[in-house]
């Protein structure tokens, strides 16, 4: 009964993220057009959408500006020429990967940028330094996340340090990301339950980053508000690395809240998406990514297949067999 509750009624305390530039961007290197940000800015304020998260916050001494387009980088000035000062209800985040990011020079101090939100996005093995920069962030004013990355190849006692590394630190909320698509609903749940507990002992909001590997981002997400994670991310028509993510027009279409509004989202659909499609920019559920997930495998390899518009399908699944 508790569990229907939570799905069927308004809860307040949820948010939602669009990560359709950043997540999306991983799919066409960034080089989206400036109306293309504008419009999205826009229809996620008219959405009620909670935060919008512009890209990443990348080296410039690590990646060539000349090969990605600018939210890569999303340098302080590109973000004000879109957002202004910003004056909506609309928060901005930006994501900043361990190891890829000169946090200590490139995040500017919160009464200096357009920026509200700092997610930290890091893998198991680099959480000490993930905390570093959760606590520079934090420092400089700004809200964080900590997105804890390839959570399926984890080991479950790993994941306990990690959390109650994180459970000390000052980050405000802790992600559950299915990188590789490859969590089902009853594990979700598990999950779920497990951050949850942290968050409720050190007061820390938690979060679902889910990918589609197997069509069941919207389902891991569902399940996951349904144990209490109130930070939601979605994408807008499930734009993401490979198989995509969690689809905005799906989660607005859920969420009972009546400040969201799924229409604005559907008209950018109309004026951008399709447009995106139409130009050959791919994404979305296939077979190949069905098969990484299924194997709890990185994407690279059902990325390059789809590259090559290969279609034989069964020769792939067995060389991710044996690779096992």
């Amino acid at each position: 009964m508790e569990e229907s509750k939570r799905v069927m009624s308004y809860r307040p305390e949820i948010k939602v993220f669009d990560a359709t530039i950043r997540d999306g961007g991983l799919v066409n290197n960034f080089e989206f057009t400036d109306e293309f940000i504008k419009d999205l800015y826009k229809a996620n304020v008219k959405a009620g959408v909670d935060y919008m998260e512009f890209g990443y916050k990348a080296s410039k001494d690590m990646f060539d500006v000349n090969k990605f387009g600018k939210w890569k980088f999303c340098n302080e000035d590109d973000i004000r020429a879109i957002v202004g000062d910003n004056d909506t209800n609309l928060k901005i985040s930006v994501m900043a990967d361990v190891g890829r990011c000169d946090y200590k020079k490139d995040i500017v101090d919160r009464k200096d940028s357009a920026i509200d939100m700092v997610r930290v996005a890091t893998y198991i093995n680099t959480m000490p330094t993930a905390i570093e920069m959760i606590e520079d962030a934090k420092s400089k004013g700004y809200e964080t996340t900590c997105n804890i990355m390839a959570i399926s190849n984890a080991k479950e006692s790993d994941i306990d340090v990690a959390l109650e590394m994180l459970g000390k630190s000052g980050v405000d909320a802790i992600y559950i990301v299915d990188s590789y698509g490859s969590i089902y609903p009853e594990q979700m749940r598990n999950l779920a339950d497990k951050y949850l507990a942290i968050g409720k002992e050190y007061g820390k909001e938690i979060g679902i980053h889910a990918h589609n590997n197997q069509n069941l981002a919207f389902a891991n997400t569902i399940e996951s508000v349904s144990r209490g994670v109130n930070f939601l991310d979605a994408t807008v028509c499930s734009m993401g690395r490979g198989a995509g993510n969690c689809a905005m027009e799906l989660l607005l279409g859920f969420l009972k809240n009546p400040k969201y509004n799924i229409l604005p989202i559907l008209k950018f659909v109309e004026n951008h998406m399709t447009k995106l499609k139409e130009d050959g920019v791919v994404w979305g559920y296939d077979i190949q990514y069905l098969l990484t997930g299924r194997l709890n495998q990185h994407p690279s390899a059902a990325i390059d297949f789809t590259k090559e518009k290969r279609i034989d399908y069964a020769e792939f699944y067995q060389y991710l067999l044996d690779r096992e």
